[in-house]
């Protein structure tokens, strides 16, 4: 009688799982199987501001290797360097206001420059 009892509840509990496993509210394998064809066929996303100043700040530490480029990778990325760069392109678009044309192009390509 007690094996009984078990088999049966090992039996329910089976079946739950499976019942539970088929729930169609949660396809988990179906958008990872998906994923790679579909990446393949779409045109690729627009990246993030993040991960372009990534790839920009990769393609600059190429030929640096371990401390080097992780020091490099830091400042890059860092975003204190990049408050400093908008500041001072406020600065310089202020300076330049009344030039325009190739004046105004040389005097932010110099003023940018300091």
């Amino acid at each position: 009688m007690r094996h009984t009892i078990s088999i049966a509840a090992l039996g329910f509990a089976l079946v739950s799982g499976l019942a539970y496993a088929a729930d169609p509210v949660k396809p988990a394998a179906a958008p990872a199987a998906a994923a790679p064809a579909a990446s393949a066929s779409a045109p690729a996303a627009e990246k993030t501001p993040q991960q372009s100043k990534m790839a920009t700040c990769n393609k600059e530490a190429d030929g640096k290797k371990g401390d080097e480029r992780k020091a490099f990778m830091k400042d890059c990325l860092s975003a204190s360097k990049q408050e400093k760069q908008q500041n001072k392109m406020k600065t310089c678009n202020a300076d330049a206001a009344g030039k325009k044309g190739d004046e105004r192009k040389a005097f932010m390509s110099e003023c940018l420059k300091k």
